[in-house]
């Protein structure tokens, strides 16, 4: 498969410039202001959980095509809740993975368990973004962005009080580890060509560790993301550090995948 991660940013800045004249950063902000709320740490939540797990709905992927067409944030994330999961990650991105802002915003009227925008995050517009429709995580992809990119959006992240999960895929992307990042997630996924190796995480696991002593200050929780489809691989990452395991795929493929999450959770803790 040819490499589309650089199709996908240019896309978004594209489709940023366009949100941006039809509501200025300005304005945005002000909308913000206005509907400020409490955030639901993601991070606490996968902490105190017992399974850690990261429950996605998405419509479809670059790589599967669709999984689900028809699916409906009212029928799957409340599901996602009554199953069990410790946060629901929500794509938002419509181009690539048929989701949207809406689906965000519905999904916080629906639930109480913490919500993180997945997107492709490449301005700080998109951040006042998720804060007005009610994330309480966002998703910061270092293979998206320079290190320098990154910092700041970090850095307006904690002011909006929302938490960050940086995404990672090598050794050399641990350059991007700040004080202001909160959980930093491993893809077994490549985002170039879509291939998933799960030995990723556990490949990567001790650098991550290392990298986040260095740093100094509090450790970055730690989040095993993509290819996770059998309940010993979950018990397999607990043991080698992680917290938090970001499943997608494996529950939306499925007809109902609350259902098909609980009956994953039951399999992990018999």
């Amino acid at each position: 498969m040819k490499d589309i991660l650089q199709e996908i940013i240019d896309n978004k800045r594209m489709e940023v410039l366009k949100q941006k004249e039809a509501v200025p950063l300005e304005s945005l902000i002000e909308l913000t202001a206005d509907r400020f709320c409490e955030s639901c740490s993601m991070r606490a939540s996968l902490e105190k959980s017992v399974s850690g797990i990261i429950a996605e709905f998405k419509r479809k992927s670059p790589s599967k095509g669709w999984l689900f067409p028809g699916a409906e944030i009212a029928e799957i994330v409340p599901a996602y809740e009554k199953g069990g999961a410790s946060a629901c990650s929500i794509l938002t991105d419509h181009n690539y993975f048929g989701g949207s802002l809406s689906d965000l915003q519905k999904a916080r009227e629906l639930v109480k368990m913490p919500l993180l925008r997945k997107e492709f995050i490449v301005d700080p517009y998109q951040l006042y973004q998720a804060k007005l429709m009610g994330a309480d995580a966002i998703l910061l992809i270092a293979s998206c962005l320079k290190i320098e990119e990154c910092r700041i959006l970090a850095e307006i992240a904690h002011t909006l009080s929302l938490e960050v999960l940086l995404e990672i895929h090598n050794e050399k992307e641990l350059e991007y580890l700040g004080e202001n990042i909160d959980m930093l997630g491993v893809n077994n996924r490549n985002l170039g060509t879509f291939d998933t190796d799960i030995n990723n995480s556990f490949h990567l696991v001790e650098k991550m560790n290392q990298r986040s002593q260095q740093i100094g200050g509090k450790a970055p929780l730690l989040i095993a993301e993509s290819g996770i489809s059998d309940p010993k691989t979950v018990l397999q990452l607990r043991e080698a550090g992680f917290k938090g395991f970001l499943i997608g795929e494996t529950f939306m493929k499925t007809k109902y995948p609350g259902e098909t999450l609980s009956l994953f959770i039951k399999e992990i803790y018999p």
